[in-house]
């Protein structure tokens, strides 16, 4: 069984998508974020799998989606907008924050290295992995301070990354949307006169998607919720020692993190 019939209309939904083998096999998970509970799934990923949940749903149904949050994959925003074109498309923010730690750890591990090749002790000691954790914090520590004053003195570059970082989820403190359309430009400016390349990428790539990232102001929804429920699947899948049948899979994930948990029934 891979989903419930008839299957439960969302108002809004979140779209996210869990390893359940290695060699990038995956399973799509639909959740319904007032219900916090997973009411579609499908073996893969991308626009193909997800114009499955659409189709199930019908037309008419599809019109009654209002918002979706994901983490602004092609292949979601495609399917999306064909199928509930009504529907307010998310960026979700948790997303966001993994993209803004990956550019920021790519520029660690090049000035890691640079600080490697140059016997530069205290320099590598501050940005070798052991130390990523606190680099890669949302919250202004005193450690993470003590860093960042640290940085300032040795590492313009990383110090300027993790600038750019912080500067972007202040827009997530603005008032409304107007404040946060106008932090973003001025971010997005601030990224490409940076020059550093990870954070260039990154800047034209929410430049091409600055309207879903503004869509949270609209409709504060996050995917938050999908989240959580990846936490579990993937517990269920350590306690399994992973599984053979993805349809059985689909199934216990309904069962867990779905409307099949029987504990629901009593």
């Amino acid at each position: 069984m891979e989903k419930l019939d008839p299957i439960p209309v969302p108002t809004y939904m979140s779209v996210d998508e869990v390893a359940w083998q290695k060699w990038h096999k995956y399973v799509t998970n639909v959740v319904d974020i007032e219900k916090k509970k997973v009411i579609w799934n499908h073996n893969g990923r991308g626009k193909e799998t997800l114009d499955r949940f659409y189709h199930a749903l019908g037309p008419d149904h599809c019109e009654r989606i209002e918002a979706v949050a994901s983490d602004g994959a092609k292949g979601c925003l495609s399917s999306t907008r064909e199928h509930a074109p009504d529907a307010l498309i998310v960026l979700d923010h948790f997303h966001v924050k993994k993209y803004l730690n990956d550019a920021l750890d790519a520029v660690r591990k090049e000035e890691l290295k640079k600080a490697r090749q140059e016997n530069d002790g205290e320099l590598s000691r501050i940005l070798h992995c052991n130390k990523r954790f606190i680099l890669m914090q949302n919250k202004v520590t005193h450690k993470k301070r003590d860093l960042l004053d640290r940085l300032s003195r040795l590492n313009e570059r990383v110090y300027q990354a993790m600038l750019l970082k912080e500067q972007f989820l202040s827009i997530y403190g603005a008032g409304d949307w107007k404040i946060a359309q106008i932090s973003l430009k001025e971010w997005i400016i601030a990224t490409i006169k940076s020059k550093i390349p990870a954070f260039v990428d990154l800047g034209y790539k929410f430049f091409r998607k600055r309207h879903y990232v503004l869509n949270y102001f609209i409709c504060k929804i996050t995917s938050a919720i999908s989240e959580g429920i990846n936490n579990k699947i993937k517990r269920l899948k350590r306690m399994a020692y992973g599984y053979r049948d993805v349809k059985y899979f689909l199934l216990k994930i309904h069962q867990h993190c779905g409307l099949l948990n029987p504990r629901l029934s009593t």
